[in-house]
């Protein structure tokens, strides 16, 4: 006849190998927390400092271009002052490409390029005459 494997020492057995488990699967959940978490984090830093260094100098230079088609606008508006008065077709024509420049980079980045004054307005508060009344 076979021993019987319900005895004192079977239960004993059986109670440490699940304490064991249990133990070997508590320890594997700290070290997946402790460590685990870190290297999560850590990548997720890396990662963000990537993208953010990889994409700020589009977004600069999209701005710089912005900046660039205002002081052009802006200077051909002065131009077409100095030769052809305030009032004539020409001064009139760059005032509207002064005024789209204003409005693509105003709906864009929700800022314009003063050229005059040579800083950047956030605020919509332009004024389409230069100061000049009709």
């Amino acid at each position: 006849m076979a021993p019987c494997a319900t005895g004192p020492h079977s239960v004993w057995r059986s109670l440490e190998r699940l304490l064991k488990n249990e133990e070997n699967r508590m320890e594997t959940k700290h070290r997946w927390g402790k460590y685990g978490l870190g290297k999560l984090f850590l990548t997720g830093a890396a990662l963000t400092g990537f993208l953010l260094f990889t994409g700020a100098p589009q977004v600069r230079a999209e701005e710089s271009e912005c900046q660039h088609r205002l002081a052009k606008a802006d200077h051909r508006l002065h131009e077409a002052v100095e030769h052809h008065g305030w009032e004539s077709k020409q001064a009139e024509h760059a005032r509207h490409d002064l005024h789209e420049a204003r409005e693509y980079c105003w709906s864009t980045y929700h800022k314009w390029w003063d050229e005059d004054d040579h800083h950047w307005h956030s605020d919509r508060d332009w004024d389409d005459d230069h100061g000049h009344s009709h």
